[in-house]
């Protein structure tokens, strides 16, 4: 078995359409074609292959990479069809072995990315007037029927052979890792007995039962599919038109990042992540507007990929990324800013004005609220530290508002502070579909409304006062208070801190990410370690191998 200090090479999650190996992205007026054709050796690390179309993170990398590009490259774009070029099979899920030879934090931060891929493609369809269609011309297990769960509609071929599984359980002894168990009775609603019989059939469910069921929604003849498939591509766009008909004009192309790399430190045009190896903390700051906002969506188009907006918060997923992924032993990230809060809250109103109209400032809106539910699901402890020189600002004063704990120098003067603007009043939803102030002040929520009516700046007194930081402290306590905090967190247990973050970070009732994502962290986090699983006869670590899996028959 690998472990996780094994050091593995760091990995990259920026890539593009010319450097793809395992996905084909193609366009017939309004419907994009998504086709998945993994190759095999073309894995991330060794030790594997990607046989019948499974997937290992670098494939959900590219996944994720195509879904962006279509929201900014093609607003065309209507409908995309996820589909196989591979004949008769669609998807045999996250990669057996590549899972069983791999550390724990790396399966359980695989599957947090790919939840975050699919739920991207829910967001796509709710948000940015993009549907989907799974069109599976084979047999669907596992990770792949997982992807077509986040599809809005799935089509699946009839052929005798073909079905759609969550062999999990009888398997491997683990769970679905994306979001399966939570989309098969909360999304589509199947019946809890049928969904019981439907995860401990390892084989699947095929034909007219799986349409019955409501596993799919419809099953066609192998002779009829392609028209079908079509055909209901062709109406999901004709619905998505009508539901946001905004997005019309030519696409935007997203450049490549290019941070510079050093040992302790990654640094891009907007954004900084320091590492701070032997303290275990790293320290992401984010610079704020260096000018005014472009007049208007337009000249906002004009800007392009290098528009502030877009390319601040476009490295801070990027940072958010590495980190998780590639510092497994980063435990505490400081959270800071830099720049003008006025100019802020300036790029604030015009993209909310913006927005309304063009599909590009709608667009660069959304993927600032997907960063920000990055930030939230991230694995990390998240203290905001708010200082001479800080612009925490609207959209800025999310990432505080995100953070576990948040201080504030009392400087005398006022000249440190923070503001509100209306994007803290609603275009930012957490996973838990409430804002971050909603959240907040959940037992009061005259509360966030008077934050917002307030607006600032707020000095160190008035944002404590309001709610909006943990501590304000003054010069002579700053230094020792906050080094003091950052020591004592650093020292705490980093599986207590894990399971505390994700229980306090979402408050309010639950919704199908929370649910996703909580019960990722829980259970994930503990049968994935179990000796049922992961053991020396452990079903994961037997699979594909002539002997049988030893079970702990113990129940707990």
């Amino acid at each position: 078995m690998a472990h996780d200090n094994a050091d593995p090479p760091p990995v990259r999650f920026e890539t593009h359409p010319s450097r793809y190996r395992h996905w084909k992205l193609s366009f017939e007026g309004d419907v994009a074609r998504l086709r998945m054709d993994v190759r095999e050796d073309a894995t991330l690390r060794e030790g594997y292959r990607l046989k019948l179309n499974s997937y290992d993170l670098g494939v959900d990398i590219e996944l994720a990479d195509a879904l962006q590009r279509l929201r900014f490259e093609h607003p065309e774009t209507r409908c995309v069809v996820v589909e196989s070029a591979r004949d008769r099979i669609f998807c045999a899920g996250a990669n057996i072995n590549m899972l069983a030879t791999s550390g724990h934090a790396f399966k359980v931060n695989f599957c947090k990315f790919t939840n975050e891929t699919r739920i991207g493609i829910e967001d796509m369809s709710a948000r940015s007037g993009v549907k989907s269609l799974a069109a599976l011309n084979g047999t669907c297990a596992g990770g792949g029927y997982e992807l077509a769960l986040a599809c809005d509609e799935i089509v699946l071929v009839e052929d005798g052979n073909s079905a759609v599984s969550l062999p999990e359980v009888p398997l491997l002894a683990v769970l679905p890792g994306t979001g399966g168990l939570t989309r098969v009775v909360d999304k589509r609603k199947v019946r809890r007995d049928r969904a019981d019989v439907f995860c401990t059939v390892a084989e699947g469910i095929k034909g007219k039962r799986a349409e019955e069921w409501g596993l799919v929604d419809e099953v066609v003849p192998k002779s009829r599919f392609e028209a079908a498939v079509a055909a209901r591509a062709k109406a999901l766009a004709a619905r998505a038109a009508a539901e946001k008909p905004s997005r019309r004009g030519a696409g935007v192309a997203l450049d490549a990042l290019d941070p510079a790399e050093e040992a302790d430190a990654v640094r891009y045009r907007h954004v900084t992540l320091e590492l701070d190896r032997r303290a275990r903390t790293a320290t992401l700051t984010v610079k704020g507007p260096g000018g005014p906002p472009p007049a208007g969506g337009a000249a906002m188009r004009a800007e392009g990929a290098g528009l502030w907006a877009l390319r601040a918060f476009r490295e801070l997923d990027d940072a958010l990324l590495r980190l998780r992924v590639n510092h497994l032993e980063i435990g505490l990230v400081l959270l800071r800013t830099s720049g003008d809060p006025a100019a802020v809250l300036a790029w604030d109103a015009a993209l909310e004005a913006a927005r309304k109209e063009d599909w590009f400032a709608d667009e660069v809106v959304l993927n600032m609220a997907r960063t920000l539910r990055r930030l939230d699901l991230t694995a990390k402890s998240l203290f905001a530290v708010v200082d001479g020189g800080s612009c925490f600002a609207g959209s800025l004063l999310e990432i505080a508002l995100a953070a576990d704990r948040s201080y504030m120098l009392d400087d005398g003067d006022g000249k440190v502070s923070v503001s509100l603007s209306p994007m803290n009043g609603g275009p930012f939803p957490m996973s838990n579909g409430l804002t971050r102030l909603a959240s907040r002040f959940l037992a009061d929520p005259t509360l966030a409304e008077a934050a917002l009516a307030a607006k600032g700046p707020l000095g160190a007194p008035a944002a404590e006062a309001a709610g909006l930081v943990t501590f304000a402290l003054d010069s002579i306590d700053w230094e020792d208070e906050v080094r003091v905090a950052v020591e004592e967190r650093a020292s705490l247990s980093p599986d207590a801190l894990t399971g505390m973050e994700a229980n306090l970070r979402w408050a309010g009732a639950e919704t199908m990410d929370t649910k996703i994502f909580g019960r990722l962290t829980a259970w994930q986090n503990w049968i994935f370690q179990r000796p049922n699983a992961v053991g020396d006869r452990g079903a994961l670590t037997m699979y594909g191998k002539p002997e049988r899996p030893l079970f702990d028959w113990k129940r707990t």
